[in-house]
């Protein structure tokens, strides 16, 4: 494993060995193309968890019981495919040792390194911005190309939930190769309605979740890099994350850019703990520290 410094998600206090989902963060946002400091977004979102009531009502659970452990930040380095690099290795080395992995942003390009060492079958990705580009800013690991590289790196099932965002290249590429639901088609078909088909199509199959937070709309959750209004709410985020959870093999939460008061990091740790409780309950792991 890599050097991390640690800075704790609350209740993550299982040790290495006996844990089931290992947290760590990836600060990191080197290709920044607006507002910095999404750096700044694993820290936050641990900070606030320590805000949260340890039982977790609609799950009969209290969150220290569940097989958690958070190794810290990784200390990125400068070049995003480095950092990618950086990343494939320490989830790769997560999931040899038979242990979910959860990785906290820091922008959304690392989640290439999480993709390329998990071989998901298929991926779901909760976004504003397609981020379909080849590349961005000079580089192929800009954050507006992640789900490109999933694509090219041999994942044919993506499905992108509430884009709003992207070049003309980039939704037709959506179209023709990916199941895309926009915004608007959250609104006008309900979120429900959307996961009924998504999570039945995916029956069976290794998904990777991962979440950005400018998915929800701005003006709720201001916290962001790339804001984008007229977008999802954090309720829709949490369908989301209750009914794909449980498929994932991996799960992340990026591009959290603590410019607000909280707003983002509060509803990213409060989705990341709804992640570990569903994704733990519906495959009889929890309480297994009591």
């Amino acid at each position: 494993m890599q050097h991390f410094n640690h800075i704790f998600f609350a209740g993550a206090e299982t040790p290495y060995e006996t844990a089931r989902y290992v947290v760590f963060g990836v600060p990191y946002d080197g290709t920044c193309s607006f507002l910095p400091g999404t750096r700044r977004g694993p820290q936050e979102i641990r900070r606030y968890t320590w805000n949260f009531e340890d039982y977790l009502p609609e799950y009969d659970l209290d969150f220290w019981t569940l097989p958690v452990c958070d190794l810290g930040d990784i200390e990125p380095d400068s070049l995003p495919e480095t950092v990618v690099s950086q990343v494939e290795e320490i989830v790769t080395e997560i999931a040899a040792d038979g242990k979910i992995p959860v990785l906290l942003g820091g922008e959304h390009s690392v989640s290439v390194g999480a993709v390329r060492a998990l071989k998901p079958e298929a991926v779901v990705v909760c976004d504003a911005h397609l981020d379909l580009r080849d590349e961005f800013g000079g580089t192929p690991y800009n954050h507006a190309c992640a789900t490109r590289r999933f694509y090219d790196d041999g994942v044919r099932d993506i499905t992108i939930i509430g884009a709003r965002s992207g070049t003309r290249e980039e939704f037709s590429f959506a179209r023709d190769h990916l199941t895309l639901y926009t915004a608007e088609d959250v609104r006008k078909q309900g979120i429900t309605a959307i996961l009924e088909e998504v999570t039945k199509r995916l029956e069976g199959k290794k998904v990777y979740l991962s979440i950005d937070a400018d998915a929800i709309d701005c003006c709720l959750t201001p916290g962001l890099g790339t804001p984008e209004p007229f977008g999802l709410t954090p309720l829709d985020i949490r369908a989301v994350v209750k009914s794909v959870g449980p498929l994932a093999i991996g799960f992340d939460y990026m591009e959290v850019c603590p410019i607000d008061h909280g707003q983002a990091a509060t509803v990213a740790g409060k989705l990341i703990m709804e992640f570990l409780a569903v994704h733990a309950t519906s495959h009889n792991i929890t309480n297994s520290l009591e």
